[in-house]
């Protein structure tokens, strides 16, 4: 029988009977491995725990969750992939800022709807966001930053257009008077490296790929953009504490599945991510680069993504930033 862990998720969920027109094996579900459909290259972030994650949720379900790599287009063709199969429960879509909430704002069609065509199961975890500069830049704090961006402006890396990192230093810019100049890089660790190596003034990097630099001492880190300091980098200030109270963003990750997907298949896959997610070395390995996670059911994921949906969708069509001309 399933019982509660004590910290947050349910424990020995197990294979269940699923009514079907097959005879007894359709009567179990999953009575095959799962897909999980990734927009991304392999060895990023959303790549990486999406098989950490999905090998805690094969023990659960019984049956292997296999990570696939379908990049290209800000993850569109993942999606559609995944909205255009069939509603049965064994095809999931790990999703992102870009995917439920970006997309339909950059975009003046999408062959999908992700508001009408996907349903959350669940979120991951979300990633703070943080400005580096290298140890010798001349800039004290960001305020200071602020103000010799006034003399001439500082470009600032990011590990692609319109990803979170690109979207909240807009915001930052917008609602902080900071002058800066966007330079897109192929991930995180390529605008890092080129950072070290001075080819870019700063970087807006996520807790993720930037933390080893951070508590290495390898960069100066100006501020970070999240509702509190991250215990990983506790002297880092946040924006809100230097006076900007609606200058926080992150950059975040979830799953879904198709919108008629039925609901009891997505409550078992709910709490099979739960169980992922919570699992030990998940947990450790989130403590240890800062990332936040939350147990939360379909319906709370789904809040937040509508929440996500009415700061920044606006904001994108204000800022004029478009990826379809």
């Amino acid at each position: 029988m399933p019982c509660w862990d004590g910290a947050g998720f349910w424990r020995g969920l197990g294979r269940q009977r699923w009514p079907g027109r097959r005879g007894a094996r359709a009567q179990v579900w999953p009575d095959r491995p799962l897909r999980w459909i990734v927009g991304y290259p392999p060895g990023g972030a959303s790549d990486t725990f999406a098989r950490l994650i999905g090998s805690h949720m094969a023990g659960t379900l019984g049956q292997n969750v296999v990570v696939g790599n379908r990049p290209g287009g800000g993850a569109v063709v993942a999606s559609d992939a995944v909205v255009r199969s069939a509603p049965d429960g064994y095809t999931l879509l790990h999703v992102d800022n870009g995917i439920l909430v970006y997309n339909p704002a950059l975009y003046a069609r999408l062959p999908f709807d992700p508001d009408r065509d996907l349903q959350g199961v669940g979120f991951i975890g979300r990633f703070p966001l943080f400005i580096v500069v290298r140890p010798d830049h001349p800039a004290k704090d960001f305020a200071d930053f602020v103000a010799q961006s006034k003399l001439k402006a500082p470009n600032y890396g990011s590990p692609a257009v319109a990803s979170p990192h690109h979207l909240a230093m807009e915001m930052v810019k917008r609602r902080t008077g900071l002058e800066a100049t966007h330079v897109p890089y192929r991930g995180g660790p390529a605008a890092m490296q080129d950072l070290l190596a001075g080819n870019v003034d700063s970087v807006v990097i996520d807790c993720a790929t930037g933390i080893p630099f951070i508590t290495g001492a390898k960069v100066k880190t100006l501020c970070v953009f999240s509702e509190a300091r991250s215990p990983r980098a506790p002297e880092v200030p946040t924006l809100r504490e230097l006076g900007f109270d609606k200058a926080i963003a992150y950059g975040w990750q979830g799953m879904s599945v198709p919108a008629t997907v039925p609901a009891p298949l997505v409550a078992k896959l709910a709490e099979a991510l739960k169980a992922g997610v919570g699992a030990p070395d998940v947990q450790d390995r989130f403590k240890g680069l800062g990332i936040e996670s939350a147990p939360w059911s379909p319906a709370e994921f789904q809040g937040f993504v509508a929440r996500e949906n009415a700061e920044w969708r606006p904001l994108i069509r204000e800022l004029g930033i478009r990826l379809d001309g």
